[in-house]
C-alpha cells in the first residue's frame, strides 16, 4: 500500500490546480501534517475547504481525519513519513537494525510506570547530593547522566574517581542522599555486594539496567529498565541515553526557575573562560 506522500506524487498532474496548491503544501510540510486539521491546511494552502476534502476523496479517505490517524499510527510505529523509506525496509542490515531500535525504545517508554518515574524525579530533586555508579559498559552511561544532571543542579558526582576503590566515598552518605547505579549487563561482580551495603545504610537507590535484571529490583528502591537488544554482536545502548535524556529533561522541568538561572550561570563561564566554540 502506498503512503500519503507517495500517492500525491503518482496523482499530483491529474489533480486540479486548487488541489496541487494543496498537495504541494503537504509535501513541503509533511513532517507537521498531523498538526492540522482540515480548515487549517485549506487556510495555509489558499484554498477552500472544499478543495480540501476533494483532495482525500480523490486518494481514497472518506476522511481527513482518517488521513491524519494513518500518520499517526505510521508515527507511533516509528515508520518514517518521508525521505529514504526504502533504506529501512526489507531485509538488510540497517533495515533490521533500525526495527531493533525503535523497538527497544518503544519497549521502555510502554514499560515505564509513570508514578515510579515521577517518584525518582522528586528524589533527584531533593537530594542532598547524588552519586552515580557505572563501571564498565555502564560508565559512559553514568557520565553522560552526571553531565546533564549537572546543568540543572549541582552537588553530582561519579562514584569511584579512576584509581580509587568504592568504600571511601561510600561511607558517608545517607537517608538524605541518591545513589544511581547504572548496571547494565555485563555486570562486575561489586554491584550486588554495592547495593546491599547501600540498602544497610538506608540510601535511597534508583538502578537503571535491562529489563532482564530482576535480581537486582529487590536490593533498590526504583528500578528502570531500557533493553540493549541489537541484530549485531554488540548491545545497543540508545535507549539508555534516552532514558537518560528523559530524565535529565524531567528534572529540568520540575526545577525550571533555578534550573534556568544555573544554566544562564555556566553559559556565562562558558564564554568567560572561552571553552566552547561559538558555532
Amino acid at each position: 500500500m502506498q503512503q500519503l506522500d507517495e500517492r500525491l506524487r503518482a496523482c499530483y498532474t491529474e489533480l486540479s490546480p486548487q488541489e496541487q496548491r494543496v498537495a504541494s503544501f503537504i509535501m513541503d510540510h509533511f513532517d507537521d501534517l498531523v498538526s492540522y486539521n482540515s480548515a487549517e491546511l485549506a487556510r495555509l494552502s489558499g484554498v477552500s475547504k472544499a478543495t480540501v476534502s476533494r483532495l482525500f476523496r480523490h486518494l481514497g479517505y472518506e476522511r481527513f481525519k482518517d488521513m491524519r490517524d494513518e500518520l499517526r499510527t505510521l508515527r507511533q510505529s516509528g515508520m518514517p513519513l518521508t525521505g529514504d523509506r526504502d533504506a529501512v525496509q526489507g531485509n538488510t542490515l540497517l533495515a533490521r537494525h533500525y526495527k531493533q531500535e525503535m523497538a527497544n525504545l518503544t519497549q521502555w517508554v510502554n514499560a515505564l510506570n509513570a508514578d515510579q518515574f515521577a517518584e525518582v524525579i522528586t528524589a533527584m530533586q531533593t537530594a542532598k547530593r547524588i552519586v552515580i555508579v557505572g563501571l564498565r559498559n555502564s560508565a559512559p552511561v553514568a557520565l553522560h547522566l552526571r553531565q546533564q544532571l549537572l546543568q540543572s543542579r549541582g552537588n553530582v558526582s561519579l562514584m569511584p574517581q579512576p584509581g580509587q576503590t568504592l568504600a571511601e566515598e561510600l561511607v558517608d552518605l545517607g537517608e538524605q542522599d541518591l545513589v544511581i547505579v547504572v548496571a547494565f549487563r555485563r555486570r562486575p561482580r561489586v554491584i550486588r555486594p554495592l547495593l546491599e551495603a547501600l540498602q544497610n545504610q538506608q540510601v535511597p537507590v534508583v538502578v537503571l539496567s535491562e529489563p532482564q535484571a530482576t535480581g537486582l529490583k529487590t536490593r533498590c528502591r526504583w528500578h528502570i529498565a531500557a533493553p540493549l537488544d541489537s541484530v549485531s554482536a554488540f548491545d545497543s545502548y540508545s535507549s539508555a541515553m534516552s532514558l537518560v535524556n528523559l530524565l535529565a529533561n524531567a528534572l529540568l522541568h520540575n526545577t525550571l526557575s533555578e534550573g534556568r538561572q544555573r544554566i544562564h550561570r555556566i553559559a556565562d563561564l562558558y564564554q568567560s573562560l572561552d571553552e566552547l566554540e561559538q558555532r
